[in-house]
């Protein structure tokens, strides 16, 4: 079976980014941390998964269609166009892109969806004939897994492979039911606002009693709690609109077909191939 590998670019560029000592300069006098730390943990990641197809996914500079649906939606995120160039993440791309070039990993920016919605695509075009491996920290690809798709959160020795049983456990519902928790709980990370009074804990409960969010919306009137009760049956619109906002639908077009993506693994190290490129 193939083992596809999909890399959410831009959380690992911020996770390195962030995360690297600040201000360690390549030889053309620019930061480099971001690319040093990037392209070191793609070849630990590729070393785990042992890909046999691979592709990395970057955000592009566009409107989110998503906020067109809610305005809040990521309205809280950091406007990096007041920031000095060098000090944002993406001063250092074109480094990432030469690296990704040289390690013969396909690579493109998203131009009119989220990198999440490519990912989608590629788990339910793909998950019957392939085994596929998400790298990312965003919780949003939790709702893809299945018994052929993980989701890997990379950090070092502390990495995580995250199935159906890792969902099972930590959340105490199935993995087809996580983006009907999230449009109970709401998602700050995202600026969705949840339902008053529903945690994941009551989520995860009401889930199981009713069996998903339709279910939930259906029968609101059966639940127990008063307070709980008028909750829901207050938010019935809001529920409705997190759910768009939150599902992975898959309908975005694939920037490769799969074959393009086939992967040899590398002979070098990251090292190797930072200075070969004259970033190091």
């Amino acid at each position: 079976m193939q083992k596809l590998l999909i890399v959410d670019g831009s959380n690992l560029l911020f996770q390195m980014f962030y995360g690297m000592p600040a201000r360690i300069v390549g030889k053309s006098g620019r930061p480099v941390h971001g690319t040093i730390g990037f392209v070191g943990a793609l070849m630990k990641i590729i070393r785990m998964v042992r890909p046999t197809h691979a592709v990395v996914l970057f955000d592009g500079e566009h409107e989110n269609p998503r906020a067109a649906l809610d305005p809040a939606y990521k309205a809280n995120r950091m406007d990096y166009s007041q920031m000095a160039e060098d000090e944002t993440p993406f001063s250092q791309l074109a480094d990432i892109y030469l690296a990704l070039d040289f390690m013969g990993i396909k690579h493109t920016e998203t131009t009119d969806c989220e990198t999440d919605d490519i990912v989608a695509a590629y788990v339910f075009s793909r998950t019957n004939d392939s085994e596929i491996v998400i790298s990312s920290f965003d919780s949003d690809y939790f709702q893809l897994i299945s018994p052929n798709v993980s989701v890997l959160r990379y950090r070092g020795k502390n990495t995580a492979l995250c199935g159906e049983e890792y969902i099972l456990e930590k959340f105490g519902i199935g993995a087809d039911k996580y983006a009907d928790m999230k449009a109970l709980c709401g998602d700050a990370s995202d600026n969705i606002r949840g339902v008053p009074r529903v945690g994941q804990k009551t989520a995860a409960r009401l889930i199981n009693e009713f069996g998903s969010l339709d279910g939930i919306m259906q029968n609101a009137n059966r639940i127990k709690q008063p307070a709980l009760r008028e909750s829901i049956l207050m938010n019935l619109d809001r529920l409705l609109l997190n759910r768009r906002l939150i599902t992975l639908s898959g309908c975005a077009a694939l920037p490769f077909e799969t074959e393009e993506l086939e992967f040899i693994m590398p002979e070098f190290t990251s090292v190797q191939a930072l200075k070969a490129l004259g970033i190091i």
